[in-house]
Order: structure tokens, then C-alpha cells, then sequence
């Protein structure tokens, strides 16, 4: 097949993904609210993170693509259920955008906060802030409570890893080890979205793994977020995990 009909038929059918979008990639309401039920953080609903995806930037931007890491890359946030099921999505900015700065702007806090009223919780890593629907870990754990608070955190958070792992594990080349995307920015945007509306269907089908793929999964904690640049917590917030780890504990 020649690059010109590759391109046209990529753009084909991406397009025609992206349509079924809303579909496949829906975030539960009330009544759909899911609990981890082997989860030791009770009223947990989902699991948020941030992940880069590496591209070849563009050049007059080539800065603003590059991360932390040192590494070109878009910024994506997703957040998932108890089943590794991709609930939310956010792909729209450079890996130099900080993960809460994409939250901010996301559609999960319009969602999440007139559910703060039935308990409903998601779990992120201290890159985040806490807020009155996100829980975080304790900074600096001062009592066997909060020591206990965050092992139970850090279980609970393998789920969005894993399934951060099996997407970059069944779809290669939004792995680094499989090389940058060679696409500009919003291409390759469109690119993830369709790999975790496509993670979704199989996950709702049951496919498993290839044999070939099943030696590459990778677990992409991003430990090295700790600490947010946000200085103080929220005082509403603060108070929200606190009353949490007296409760369940104490």
C-alpha cells in the first residue's frame, strides 16, 4: 500500500472511530456509580492518572512538548473503573502541561462534584491536590491511621496502572519503547482516543492478549509525581480526608 492511500484510509478510519466515541467511552452516572468491591479505600468509584504519549514535536513548539522526563510527548489524563474500563479522556495538551492544570480544564470535576453528596470518590496519586471528590495520599503521615490510609491508597491505585499498562501493552505504538508517534499533535490526540475507545470494546468482549503481547506489559506508575504545585489544600478538602481516615482507620 502506498503512503498516500495509508494516509487516506488512517484518516478513514479514524474518523469513523471517533464517531462511535460516546459510545464507548462513557463516565457512569449515579445510578451506574460502580464501588471496588476489593478495594480497601470504601466509596471508591474510579481511578485517575497521567500518562505521556511520546511524538515528534513540532518545531516551532518543540519546548512546550517536552516533559518531565525529558521527552517529547502529549499529557493525556484518563480515568478508569474498577475493571480497567476507560471512563474518561482527556488528550489535548503537550507533556510540559501539568496533570492538574488538565484536570482543571477537563469535564471530571463537573461530573464528579454533584456526587461529593453520595460519598463517591476517585483515587490519584500526589501530583493532585485533595479535593472533595479526589482522594489522595497523606504527604506526611504522622499516625498509624494514615499509615493505614495510605497502603489501602496505593492498592487501590494499581488499577489505573495496570490499565494504563495493558493499553500500551495491546497498542504498541503508544509505548516509548515503540518510538515516537510520527504525527502532529492533534493526529496523534485522535490516535489515543481511538486506542482507548478500541481498549474499551475489547475489554467488553473479552478478547485477551496475544501470547506476543503479554510479555510486554508495562505498569506505568508515575511515582515520581509526588507533590503538587499547589501549596495548601483546599480546607473543605483537607477536612473531607480527614473524616475519611478517622471513619474507616482509626
Amino acid at each position: 500500500m502506498s503512503q498516500p492511500m495509508f494516509s487516506n484510509v488512517r484518516r478513514d478510519v479514524l474518523c469513523a472511530l471517533l464517531k462511535l466515541l460516546a459510545s464507548y467511552i462513557q463516565f457512569p452516572q449515579r445510578a451506574e456509580l460502580p464501588t471496588f468491591k476489593a478495594a480497601h479505600v470504601p466509596h471508591v468509584t474510579g481511578t485517575m492518572d497521567g500518562t505521556y504519549f511520546a511524538l515528534v514535536p513540532p518545531r516551532r513548539s518543540e519546548q512546550v512538548y517536552r516533559n518531565r522526563k525529558n521527552f517529547h510527548s502529549v499529557n493525556v489524563q484518563m480515568v478508569c473503573l474498577t475493571d480497567q474500563y476507560i471512563s474518561q479522556v482527556t488528550a489535548m495538551f503537550p507533556g510540559s502541561v501539568h496533570d492538574f492544570f488538565i484536570l482543571q480544564t477537563s469535564s471530571v470535576p463537573h461530573m464528579m462534584a454533584p456526587l461529593t453528596k453520595y460519598q463517591a470518590w476517585l483515587i490519584s496519586d500526589s501530583g493532585y491536590p485533595s479535593l472533595p471528590w479526589l482522594l489522595t495520599p497523606v504527604k506526611h503521615p504522622t499516625s498509624d491511621a494514615e499509615d493505614r490510609h495510605n497502603e489501602a491508597h496505593a492498592h487501590t491505585r494499581q488499577v489505573i496502572e495496570r490499565c494504563l499498562g495493558l493499553l500500551k501493552a495491546r497498542f504498541q505504538c503508544m509505548h516509548i519503547s515503540g518510538g515516537a508517534l510520527l504525527y502532529n499533535p492533534q493526529k496523534v490526540c485522535q490516535i489515543i482516543m481511538a486506542c482507548c475507545m478500541l481498549h474499551n470494546l475489547v475489554l467488553r468482549h473479552h478478547i485477551p492478549l496475544l501470547d506476543a503481547e503479554e510479555g510486554v506489559v508495562v505498569l506505568v506508575a508515575d511515582e515520581g509525581d509526588m507533590g503538587s504545585d499547589e501549596e495548601e489544600d483546599d480546607e473543605n478538602s483537607a477536612d473531607s480526608m480527614a473524616e475519611q481516615i478517622r471513619q474507616y482507620y482509626d
